[in-house]
């Protein structure tokens, strides 16, 4: 906690704003339309619509949970706090691993836009040696931009983020205005030429989740912040917001305005290297597709350089719930910023970026893990509640509703990735598992930790059977929509029963890890 004084508030609403807008608005929106549309075809419309939903729900409970408790990398510590070390261990292992994947993945989406002028990086589905190095030359800048202090990233963001949210907006309102084919829509295929579990699936596989993902920087931000119990919702709730309307709509004209001759084989033939940059300069916007070629590298950068600093306070957070060595809880004092985190992720990006090589690989990897980080969040904001932690002036509307709702909505988000997916997802989380195991000893943390987390332990072998059981790339067993309405009942009971282990965990007197004792003497 000592090291938390170290940190400088020094980010205002308009920062917080930024910096959850340029997480939202990266390489998702170069590429998330391509590839959700070649997924599913129109029906990707449904998906983005799906995702906003569900993403506006995990919005609320974290701005709440932001109101009561605003504290750097707090995602990782609010479970800590309400479930103990193995909840909060296995989330926030799943949060490092999604959030380590987008730096790479920015990059990679930077070299494969400029491979047009830059011949040699990329050979059309994966970057080569030479494209691979360009992007860990511009992972090194992310980095570097935020190692000497918040108060650069806050004024680099800022500029960034205005100017990367100007071109889609522009590019919708040009696409939709030239060159639109309504049949798009209703030829090759229908609305839903692969069936619906295609575009339910595309949520987590496509794109969606990772574009969608971005609106939580200011909550890890938030111990950082001038005024976070009134700035941190507002930032939270716009980001959503403009990400909804933005996204869907570029959805919408993308669909409308992809050349038919590219639709010779289907909406799985389509393939891009640079999507809205090569449809405009088939439309002959010339103007916007240069403008787009620049956009190209500024819209990703900016992400990367939120990612880099959200992620720098996710290590943080672990190393102080001891899940990670607590030589990575160190603010450096000169510049206020977790420096040994910053480098610690770097290392871990490079790790993705070599054997994936390509922005849609990644991406597809850590979707899943995107949505099962935010499951902890949702239990914690009723447990505060729960406790009587939460204030009457802290309470969001509705929140008994949003809450489980926004929990349900996630683990059918994750069930629809298709077990194919899930399956990396396993052998993520279960290395994740062996990492707890090492340091529930060498913490020597009690019995009461484990029993906190069990609801967790049983909820993930529940959709992962279920999987394998459904009709998402499993036996089919259970077939549609039965599978589906299987998994939101069982994820419900063990939404409630996540609740009911973490008012007790609370309510406990004896602990081996002393932080939710010391959270509630603070409160």
């Amino acid at each position: 906690m000592n090291e938390d004084r170290l940190l400088k508030k020094r980010l205002g609403i308009w920062s917080l704003s930024a910096a959850s807008l340029g997480g939202v608005i990266g390489s998702g929106w170069l590429f998330g339309a391509m590839y959700a549309a070649k997924a599913a075809g129109p029906e990707s419309i449904v998906a983005w619509i799906v995702g906003a939903i569900a993403f506006g729900l995990v919005a609320l409970v974290f701005s709440e949970l932001a109101i009561v408790k605003p504290e750097s990398g707090g995602l990782v510590r609010y479970p800590m706090y309400t479930n103990g070390s193995l909840v909060a261990s296995l989330v926030g292992w799943g949060i490092w691993l999604g959030y380590a994947g987008n730096p790479p993945t920015e990059a990679s989406g930077i070299v494969q836009y400029v491979s047009t002028f830059i011949p040699g990086v990329y050979n059309g589905s994966t970057l080569t040696p030479t494209g691979i190095l360009l992007a860990v030359v511009l992972m090194i800048v992310f980095v570097l931009v935020n190692y000497f202090g918040v108060h650069i990233f806050a004024k680099v963001n800022l500029v960034v983020t205005i100017i990367k949210f100007v071109v889609p907006t522009l590019t919708l309102i040009a696409f939709f205005m030239s060159g639109f084919h309504p049949q798009n829509f209703t030829s090759y295929g229908g609305f839903a030429p692969y069936g619906w579990s295609a575009g339910l699936s595309s949520i987590a596989t496509a794109g969606i989740v990772f574009a969608y993902t971005g609106f939580r920087a200011a909550v890890d931000l938030s111990g950082e912040a001038v005024n976070p119990r009134k700035d941190i919702p507002r930032a939270v709730l716009l980001a959503i917001f403009v990400a909804m309307i933005l996204y869907i709509g570029l959805q919408v004209v993308f669909i409308g305005t992809v050349p038919t001759s590219s639709l010779a084989t289907g909406w799985h033939g389509v393939n891009f290297n640079s999507p809205f940059a090569q449809i405009a300069m088939s439309l002959n916007l010339m103007w916007l597709y240069w403008m787009l070629m620049a956009d190209s590298m500024i819209s990703p950068a900016g992400s990367s350089l939120v990612y880099t600093a959200s992620n720098s306070r996710v290590v943080f957070g672990l190393a102080k719930n001891r899940f990670f060595p607590r030589y990575f809880a160190k603010i450096n004092e000169k510049y206020g910023t977790p420096t040994r985190a910053l480098i610690l992720n770097f290392i871990v990006g490079l790790l993705y970026l070599f054997p994936l090589k390509s922005w849609h690989n990644i991406i597809s990897t850590t979707g899943a893990l995107g949505i099962f980080t935010y499951s902890a969040g949702a239990v914690s904001v009723l447990v505060f509640r729960r406790m009587g932690i939460t204030q009457a002036d802290q309470r969001m509307k509705a929140m008994n509703l949003v809450a489980p709702l926004g929990f349900v909505v996630g683990s059918l988000i994750i069930y629809w990735a298709s077990w194919g997916t899930l399956q990396t997802t396993i052998s993520l989380l279960f290395i994740g598992l062996v990492l707890y195991a090492i340091s529930f000893f060498i913490n020597k943390q009690g019995k009461r930790e484990l029993i906190g987390g069990t609801w967790l332990i049983i909820y993930l072998i529940a959709i992962f059977t279920l999987s394998k059981l459904g009709s998402f790339g499993g036996l089919n067993v259970i077939p549609a929509p039965l599978d589906s309405v299987v998994v939101a009942m069982v994820s419900l009971l063990c939404y409630y029963w996540a609740v009911s282990s973490g008012t007790k965990f609370m309510n406990t007197k004896e602990t081996g890890i002393s932080d939710t004792q010391e959270f509630i003497s603070e409160v």
